[in-house]
């Protein structure tokens, strides 16, 4: 029972990040998944996947209603992404748990110190909360070779790692392809849900993972239902707040899964 308990409130809290930050909210998937319910780190990152898929999915409707997602756009990005993320998921086996615990640490902090960063400056003019990405506003245009580059190198951290990745693409697609921050929000999570479903359905042929349903279907749905509460939460506090305070959570639980990886 108590194994369940955690599985909701886990997911309620990655729902939460999800919704009321525009994305980067998965990536205490992982750790919740390790630390809390006991799964080891390629079975928690195939599991996040999964969590991640359905979520982005979700999310994907609204902001799709909304008219925030850039069809064209986001399926070229992806499309660079796509077999990346398929060689990284069937490979992440391969990778030894202390590696694969450690890079996922490594990206979490990453991630964190961007938050921080981006958290103080200016919003959007457009009305957009700023995301995980926020702050970022001034857009320049690039080669489609960085661009390529740019969603291969998501792909490949979506495949191995099994988070989403939408803090690191909501400012690729602002600064790389000049999107404004509510379309780059939408349109990130097209680019999401289509590598986490290449990665999870290459992981899933490759490598069958034994996963506890009744554990998992609690937190997806726990998860699915959190980031609307998220979203009524972000327009309670100001952009900068979530994330400031997100960012200080997710870099504790990056130094804690470090210090476990290297011991």
């Amino acid at each position: 029972m108590s194994v369940l308990v955690f599985a909701l409130v886990a997911g309620a809290v990655v729902g939460i990040a999800l919704g009321a930050l525009g994305g980067g909210g998965s990536v205490l998937a992982v750790p919740a998944m390790i630390y809390l319910l006991g799964l080891d780190p390629v079975t928690a990152t195939t599991a996040s996947l999964l969590i991640v898929a359905a979520t982005s999915l979700t999310a994907l409707a609204r902001h799709a209603a909304a008219g925030n997602v850039r069809w064209r756009t986001g399926a070229m990005f992806a499309a660079a992404g796509l077999l990346p993320a398929v060689a990284a998921g069937a490979a992440a086996h391969r990778i030894p748990p202390a590696a694969l615990t450690g890079a996922f640490a490594v990206i979490a902090a990453v991630a964190a110190i961007g938050m921080l960063r981006t958290s103080s400056r200016q919003r959007d003019p457009a009305g957009g909360t700023g995301g995980v990405g926020g702050g970022v506003l001034t857009a320049r245009r690039v080669s489609p070779v960085r661009a390529a580059g740019a969603g291969a190198g998501l792909g490949a951290v979506t495949g191995l790692l099994g988070v989403g990745g939408g803090f690191l693409a909501v400012p690729t697609l602002v600064t790389v392809l000049s999107l404004r921050m509510r379309a780059a929000i939408g349109t990130s999570l097209l680019v999401i849900a289509v590598n986490s479903v290449a990665a999870l359905t290459a992981r899933l042929a490759t490598t069958p993972t034994a996963l506890d349903w009744a554990v998992l279907g609690p937190f997806a749905g726990a998860a699915i239902l959190g980031a609307w509460d998220g979203k009524r939460l972000a327009g309670k506090l100001s952009g900068p707040t979530l994330q400031r305070l997100f960012a200080v959570l997710l870099l504790g639980v990056a130094v804690f899964m470090l210090v476990d990886a290297v011991r």
